[in-house]
């Protein structure tokens, strides 16, 4: 995967950004009336204060009248800090879900080859840990950014109104702190997307220990396990320190320039006093508390910016990651004016058909198949020879290097995709269930399907009894992946799918492979009803399985080398002879 520029990130983020203007331009008002309120809040404090130290007989009525102002002040700065903060979350939560929406969305489209090149668990962390990283830093950023600006804005106006010489004081001195964040800031994203790269790896170690862990038991391999996840944890943990360690100097080494600051402001506000300097603006006791008071709340925002700028670039390199796929290359659209299969008899075809996953290794070159209407074709051959390959194939899943794949005389990349599989019902060795209720685990192939097609379905294919046993029958809800179920069990549900389906053409991959020989008798004989009049490929490795198959290919190393009958096939005491009398040695 490609990794995008920082700069190009940061672009995206604020495209994505702008479809929320109006809630944005919302928060900027209620920051804007809450540094309003911190802004007036020290004047009423200063003006109480020089009313003490004047000397004079102090007016009870105007100190109260200040109090009340001052409390007024902060209820309406409070109130505009909770709606700005409200805004903030609506939008950095919905621009999640965006990312989200997007990422899911492109995964959909991208083709398996890209499926099958990464692992699950760092796909599943970067649309998971990386999307909420990116949310945290996006928050602190909306929390922080706009009111710190605007404060420092309203703060350098008003203290030089009030004392010019202090104001440049502060102006020059402070933004050393926004210096020292920098030069900290760059060099934290490398060790942020580190982290996040480590994080991705972690889990997806742990995804493929917990999906595999009966195999991980059976093997004693624990301790291996455990040892491997110790290294990777080590890693995460020393590149997380590491980050950590040096975007956390940036708030001490800010501080230390604000105490600088207000040092500085308090010296020489000290001595204009001691020394009556003269100032357009009479400067008293009252307005130096008001200056020393302003000198904090302008450099706390620079504390909080550089926090917010290390922050940002952990949710860059986060958003980074998610770009990645988001960036990557969709599978192929349909063609333009591509058609919709319609009415499909079933003939199939591969014309010189070349493919291979990676170029370098050469896999099935100028294959040739002529698949008629009806008929039952068996692929045979030894593993790794092509068989999932051609199904891949069939099914666009993967599209041909060469040649050409033809369906009704339809070349299938001049078809719709969805028009293709649609008019394939297919079965695979490994299962796939959903989270839900058996009934919509089988209604996955027809939603529209009636609870009585669908039982008519299970019974079909012998799932009926076991699904009956089942606390709530049809309507018992069963786990991600089939849950406690038996794989022979998962396996008849998917078969059921198929009964319901009844499609022009069938693909059926070692589809009883998990099933005992008395069930698989029975669905031998439910799929020979069922692909009466259909176009069916059937890969199996038990050859006894396929003797009534109208047409048998032999596959080995990407070439089809014998076809024919099963009868002819063993006369010619070849290739599948062999194949098949192993399967029978004594």
């Amino acid at each position: 995967m490609a990794k995008p520029s920082k700069k190009s990130v940061l672009k995206r983020i604020l495209k994505q950004l702008k479809k929320y203007k109006l809630l944005i331009i919302a928060t900027i008002f209620f920051a804007l009336v809450s540094v309003a309120g911190n802004l007036l809040a020290p004047i009423f404090v200063g003006q109480i204060i020089d009313l003490f130290v004047a000397g004079q007989q102090v007016n009870l009525e105007e100190v109260f009248v200040k109090f009340a102002a001052i409390g007024v002040t902060v209820g309406i700065t409070c109130v505009a800090q909770w709606i700005s903060s409200v805004i903030n979350n609506h939008i950095t939560f919905n621009v999640v879900k965006d990312i989200r929406e997007e990422a899911f969305a492109h995964l959909q489209r991208l083709p398996l080859k890209f499926i099958d090149a990464h692992s699950y668990g760092d796909i599943v962390g970067r649309a998971i840990a990386d999307v909420d990283a990116f949310a945290d830093g996006l928050l602190m950023g909306f929390t922080q950014l706009f009111t710190g600006v605007l404060t420092i804005l309203g703060v350098l106006g008003i203290m030089f109104a009030m004392n010019w010489i202090i104001a440049l004081i502060v102006f020059v001195l402070t933004p050393l702190s926004l210096f020292v964040a920098k030069f900290i800031a760059s060099r934290t994203y490398s060790l942020f997307r580190k982290t996040s790269q480590i994080r991705g790896e972690q889990t997806a170690f742990i995804d493929e220990m917990i999906g595999n862990l009966k195999v991980v038991q059976a093997f004693g391999h624990e301790d291996e396990n455990l040892e491997k996840f110790d290294e990777i944890n080590d890693r995460l943990t020393k590149a997380s320190l590491k980050s950590i360690f040096y975007s956390s100097l940036t708030n001490p080494s800010t501080r230390f320039v604000n105490a600088v600051v207000y040092a500085a402001v308090a010296l020489a506000g000290a001595l204009m006093l001691i020394f009556a300097v003269p100032l357009p603006i009479v400067f008293t006791v009252g307005k130096l508390s008001n200056l020393l008071s302003y000198a904090n709340q302008y450099t706390k925002p620079f504390n909080e910016i550089s926090g917010v700028v290390t922050e940002l670039q952990n949710a860059i390199a986060c958003a980074g990651r998610i770009y990645e796929i988001i960036d990557e290359q969709p599978q192929t659209q349909d063609a333009e004016g591509a058609k919709v299969l319609e009415n499909v008899k079933g003939d199939v075809e591969f014309k010189d058909v070349s493919f291979s996953y990676d170029k370098n290794k050469k896999l099935i070159e100028g294959l040739n198949i002529s698949a008629k209407a009806g008929q039952r074709i068996a692929i045979v051959g030894p593993t790794g020879c092509g068989k999932t390959t051609l199904i891949n194939l069939l099914m666009r899943f993967y599209d041909p290097d060469g040649g050409k794949i033809a369906v009704d005389g339809n070349d299938i990349l001049s078809v719709t995709r969805k028009s293709l599989r649609k008019n394939y019902g297919m079965v695979l060795q490994d299962t796939w269930l959903k989270s839900g209720t058996v009934f919509e685990n089988i209604a996955m192939g027809n939603p529209s399907a009636t609870r009585e097609e669908v039982e008519n379905a299970a019974k079909a294919a012998h799932a009926h009894n076991f699904i009956m046993q089942m606390p709530e029958g049809y309507d018992t809800v069963i786990a991600e992946d089939g849950g406690n179920l038996s794989q022979g069990q998962k396996q008849l549900l998917c078969i059921s799918r198929i009964m319901l389906c009844l499609p022009p053409m069938l693909i059926l991959d070692e589809a009883t492979s998990s099933i005992d020989t008395r069930t698989e008798q029975k669905i031998q004989q439910a799929f020979a009803r069922l692909m009466e009049g259909r176009t069916s490929f059937v890969v199996a490795h038990r050859l006894s399985t396929i003797k009534e198959a109208d047409l048998i290919l032999v596959m080995n190393n990407g070439n089809i080398i014998e076809q024919g009958t099963h009868e002819e096939l063993l006369s010619k005491n070849g290739f599948y002879a062999n194949l098949y009398n192993s399967q029978f040695a004594i």
